[in-house]
């Protein structure tokens, strides 16, 4: 396999393991959590390299997927004392915990490979020289990380998937039938602190984010089904991925920003068109509205005239303007249009309500 086709592999396999916590951390509003634990599990690899050493120990696999639950239990410590809010919480946890590291790296580990930029922006296209052979078979450490990462996320979320619907949707409800919904939320944030180290030693922890948040946000704008939501998650965040890599190709630019960015278009698309939730979809919801507001006055208020004397000069268009304080065009569109529905009769200018628009008439006016 040729190196290009081995870094968009491991793009689109990181990709997909960011995808599934991911879609559960969108769904408990708690993406920025993300955020926090990719950057924040670089104190744990520092203080596991301090005990290890060197920095091809497992210590630093595990320092690091620990500092990640530390982080969220810190993150609850300081916003459930009621002072802050959770926003804030990891505001100051995040950045204190960050800024730790980065003062240890510069002080005692400045000879050592612990570059910040790389832990930060990782270097995507480097990762198919550094490799391992694995029952005969050479291949890239990243891919090998990052297929084992996705296996074990595939596995968990197969094996608690009813706990973890359940308790993103209704802890207290989870609580009541006995899931022990702290023990399952702690085990999503393991699931996504395994996942962010696993993951940005080849993307970054900005391509993690990205990757984690973006793509099953677009999903959750595109379907109410949680089995779809995972899908489309995973499909939209492997779709970036390779497009992130042709358009850095073609551009002769970063290969993580690039693919952090498809991201974002993607998101994009889905808030402008995605069916029913779109800016798109609202916006003529809201003019489709709009016009079916105006035709039930209309109808109630030749209702009101019907039959009264001064009938023929309230229930013709141009009193329209005048009673209603509707413009001239907007009241012609109105009358066309209902006209259309069937709910009115023009007759010179007179209007008069079919029995479909007394019947709009009628039920409008009770509710």
């Amino acid at each position: 396999m040729s190196p290009e086709l081995e870094v968009q592999l491991i793009a689109v396999i990181v990709a997909t393991a960011c995808a599934l916590p991911g879609a559960f951390l969108v769904l408990r509003r708690m993406a920025m959590l993300s955020d926090a634990i990719s950057h924040t599990v670089l104190l744990g690899i520092v203080l596991a390299y301090f005990i290890s050493g060197t920095l091809g120990s497992p210590l630093l696999f595990v320092g690091a997927a620990a500092m990640g639950v530390i982080t969220v239990a810190l993150v609850e410590l300081v916003g459930g004392s009621g002072l802050v809010r959770e926003d804030a919480a990891i505001g100051i946890v995040f950045p204190a915990l960050f800024s730790i590291a980065v003062i240890l790296i510069s002080r005692y580990a400045g000879n050592v490979h612990l570059d910040v930029d790389s832990v930060l922006l990782g270097e995507l296209i480097f990762a198919p020289f550094d490799r391992v052979m694995l029952w005969g078979l050479d291949v890239p450490r990243a891919l090998l990380i990052g297929t084992s990462t996705l296996a074990i996320n595939l596995a968990l979320i197969g094996l608690f998937y009813k706990e973890l619907k359940l308790t993103s949707f209704d802890p207290g409800l989870a609580a009541a039938l006995g899931f022990a919904p702290t023990l399952v939320h702690y085990g999503l944030m393991t699931m996504v602190s395994v996942t962010a180290v696993g993951a940005f030693d080849a993307v970054g922890s900005i391509l993690v984010i990205a990757l984690m948040v973006a793509p099953p946000a677009a999903a959750y704008l595109l379907t109410d089904r949680l089995p779809v939501m995972l899908l489309l998650s995973v499909l939209i965040g492997a779709a970036s991925a390779i497009a992130g890599y042709r358009v850095a190709h073609w551009l002769d630019v970063s290969v993580g920003g690039a693919m952090a960015t498809m991201t974002g278009v993607a998101f994009g698309l889905a808030l402008l068109f995605a069916p029913g939730r779109g800016l798109v979809a609202g916006a003529a919801r809201r003019q489709r509205q709009r016009w079916e507001f105006a035709q039930q006055m209309l109808t109630l208020h030749l209702l009101n005239h019907e039959g009264a004397a001064e009938a023929s000069e309230e229930c013709s268009l141009r009193h329209l303007s005048s009673d209603l304080r509707w413009r001239a065009d907007f009241a012609e569109e109105v009358v066309r249009r209902a006209e259309r529905g069937g709910l009115v009769r023009r007759a010179g200018p007179a209007l008069t309500l079919t029995e479909r628009g007394r019947q709009m008439a009628r039920e409008a006016s009770l509710r």
